[in-house]
């Protein structure tokens, strides 16, 4: 365990933060930096065809310890961090022994882990906990499960005997702005399933995700001085805020939804007078409930263009992912034999849903099964983020577990 914290606190110092405005891939420096750190540690582990690709991807095998036809089986993570809080120069806290209670970030005393708000730390006591100063995020999403998939993969080469198949590891850049596998090579991984370890806690096989679609909503206005608007401007901005107003704010906003609820979710405007552009999420587990969202959100466009005369309003949709329960069904394996690694090492084990999204989404709509599974990571995107060593070991030790139960042993 203490090399995996080790791994952990080397990853999370290294600034990752994805970079939505970027033009490149990946979208950040640090996820370069990162990249050439895993390269080097895979290849002192011992794996075979390690490579740092052209698109910052990190690939590795651990070779097979049986012979015959065992499936391959693959691991993800990705070592992007959100760009909702900065992921530069983390200091992250080790608290051993942790004895319960609010936690206290020393980098800022107004920023407090409570228990009220987290009351899984009430069954933690004595386990080890990793937080942030307080001043940044921690990158335990989804540094936590790079730290799981390497550690694993050193157990199984210092322990030949240990039968498996074929073991692939793969590190994926820009997951949190949504291109963690736009330059996947599906046939070079060529694997009959996969897992992403991006989860919370400990015990959970996520078999659902979100489906998503993104709403880009730009809003087109007259901009002249205001001291001879009279009659003459035609101000995006109101017509924007007039936009977000008629959207449902009592049932289908984050806010106020929880467990399968969908929502649509703006949340970023930039802009002026002339043109002001909205971004919007639609979110839902139906995949199908997805035009209706995008349906009340053109709805709402032929609304203000009428009561706001001048305005025009393009509304564009794209898809970004779905839902994770779609393709599990081709291959429901994936999801069997996770729970039987549970079971082999007496560990309590549950199916579990997800109000968004990881890599294993659109691996698995591509034709690739891919559940999630739980790495210790808590809270994340926020200062206030902390990850449970112990959850992170029991980890490593499900996906030992997990690679044996596919090679049929």
């Amino acid at each position: 365990m203490s090399r995996l914290l080790e791994r952990f606190l080397r990853y999370v110092t290294i600034d990752t933060t994805a970079d939505p405005a970027s033009t490149s891939y990946p979208s950040s420096p640090g996820q370069w930096d990162l990249g050439r750190v895993l390269v080097s540690e895979l290849r002192e582990i011992g794996l075979q065809d390690v490579e740092l690709d052209a698109h910052g991807l990190v690939w590795g095998t651990v070779p097979a310890t049986v012979d015959g036809d065992v499936p391959v089986i693959a691991f993800n993570s990705h070592i992007d961090t959100s760009p909702e809080t900065t992921g530069k120069n983390v200091k992250p806290q080790v608290i051993r022994d942790y004895q319960g209670g609010d936690i206290m970030l020393p980098g800022d005393p107004t920023k407090v882990i409570r228990v009220a708000d987290c009351p899984e730390l009430a069954q933690l006591t004595g386990r080890t906990i990793i937080t942030t100063d307080g001043t940044t995020l921690l990158g335990g999403d989804d540094k936590a499960g790079v730290a799981v998939i390497v550690e694993m993969a050193a157990r199984l080469m210092e322990n030949r005997s240990l039968p498996h198949g074929p073991v692939k590891v793969l590190f994926t850049c820009d997951e949190e702005i949504g291109h963690g596998i736009d330059h996947v090579d599906f046939a070079k991984l060529g694997a009959t399933a996969a897992y992403t370890l991006d989860g919370a806690g400990a015990g959970e096989i996520d078999v659902e995700t979100f489906s998503a679609n993104q709403a880009v909503v730009t809003v087109r206005g007259v901009n002249i001085h205001p001291s001879i608007a009279k009659g003459r401007m035609v101000n995006a901005v109101r017509a924007a805020a007039a936009l977000v107003d008629r959207l449902p704010r009592q049932t289908l906003a984050p806010e106020v939804t929880a467990g399968r609820d969908g929502f649509l979710h703006p949340y970023h405007i930039e802009g002026g007078v002339a043109q002001t552009t909205l971004w919007i999420l639609l979110r839902d587990f139906d995949s199908a409930a997805l035009d209706a969202q995008a349906a009340i959100i053109r709805q709402a466009a032929v609304a203000v263009e009428r009561d706001f005369p001048g305005v025009a309003i393009d509304v564009s949709v794209k898809p970004q992912y779905r839902n994770l329960g779609d393709g599990l069904k081709a291959e429901p394996r994936a999801v069997e034999y996770a729970e039987e690694a549970f079971r082999r090492l007496g560990l309590p084990v549950r199916r579990t849903i997800v109000r968004g999204g990881t890599d294993g989404s659109q691996m698995t709509a591509r034709g690739l099964p891919t559940p999630n599974l739980s790495t210790g990571q808590h809270t994340p995107h926020s200062p206030l983020e902390w990850a449970c060593l112990d959850e992170m070991e029991q980890a490593v030790q499900v996906i030992t577990q997990l690679v044996q139960v596919w090679a049929g042993k």
